[in-house]
């Protein structure tokens, strides 16, 4: 029979991932609803389309009892599944905020899953990852170590499931020592499946804390520098001529204002290589900002 995690993995999208997040957490019996398997595959018949295992409802449908609720619940949190992002967590503890009386009480948490005493998964509003990492570390400090790894939810028809992803990142977790807390960030969900090349360049793992801090840069990026200035910072970094580049570069400077001018200054971004760069803007959906211009 397949237990709560066999149910995750099967998931095909981020949508039908939080769908059996929230049906586990509203009723964690419904792992054993299912207790005959279903026929052999065949011309006439066979079992449910989407698990494999168990029995169809009836000749019409292609799916068993579970498997539709998932898949029509599913349906309904696919516009919430794009502003969600995934954290599965390997430490020697679990936060705080994971035990059972703290769990969900955030409306930013999508849902959550405890699957052992050092692991879990959470769903999580991407805007809000700042905000849930630095709580675990005001309430821990030093003392929680291991691996956070966050990315984002696949949408319907990709080739490769979010499920299989989950795995992936679960494979990954045994490649670090739990003497420290790390993150890993993954912009894209299939960086999952190949992330060695991002990993020997430095822009995958980090400290906790000098995540954060590529966070509060993304933040204050954002919110100093309007969105048609970011675009022109971006293109006029990737010029890989440095002369053009240069010429470029003191014209957009004299456009800007005095405070977004001192801090491209200060963190000497014109000598940052493309890599950071990049990484720099895609945490910028993972932020908030205030519109001061």
């Amino acid at each position: 029979m397949l237990n709560g995690f066999d149910w995750l993995r099967r998931s095909q999208n981020g949508a039908e991932l939080l769908a059996t997040l929230r049906y586990l957490e509203e009723k964690p019996d419904f792992v054993s609803l299912e207790k005959e398997i279903g026929p052999p595959f065949s011309a006439l018949a066979g079992p449910c389309k989407r698990c494999w295992i168990y029995p169809r409802i009836s000749n019409k449908d292609d799916y068993c009892q579970s498997c539709k609720i998932i898949r029509d619940r599913g349906r309904k949190l696919a516009p919430l599944s794009r502003d969600a992002a995934l954290i599965w967590g390997f430490v020697n503890q679990l936060p705080k905020q994971l035990q059972n009386n703290e769990r969900n009480k955030k409306s930013y948490i999508f849902g959550t899953y405890i699957h052992d005493t050092n692991s879990f998964l959470l769903a999580i509003a991407h805007r809000k990852i700042k905000v849930w990492i630095q709580d675990i570390v005001i309430h821990h400090g030093p003392d929680l170590k291991g691996l956070i790894q966050i990315f984002p939810t696949t949408g319907s028809g990709k080739k490769i499931g979010m499920g299989d992803l989950l795995c992936r990142a679960i494979h990954h977790e045994a490649n670090l020592p739990l003497d420290r807390m790390r993150v890993r960030f993954y912009s894209n969900p299939y960086q999952l499946i190949k992330p060695h090349e991002l990993d020997r360049k430095g822009l995958l793992t980090f400290e906790i804390t000098e995540f954060l801090g590529l966070l509060e840069m993304a933040e204050v990026f954002r919110t100093l520098i309007r969105p048609q200035e970011q675009k022109e910072i971006y293109e006029v970094l990737s010029i890989e001529d440095t002369t053009e580049k240069q010429f470029y570069w003191g014209r957009l400077l004299k456009r800007l204002d005095k405070a977004a001018r001192d801090m491209l200054t200060a963190w000497n971004i014109w000598n940052w290589p493309q890599g950071r760069i990049n990484l720099l803007y895609e945490l910028f959906d993972y932020v908030v900002f205030s519109q001061t211009h």
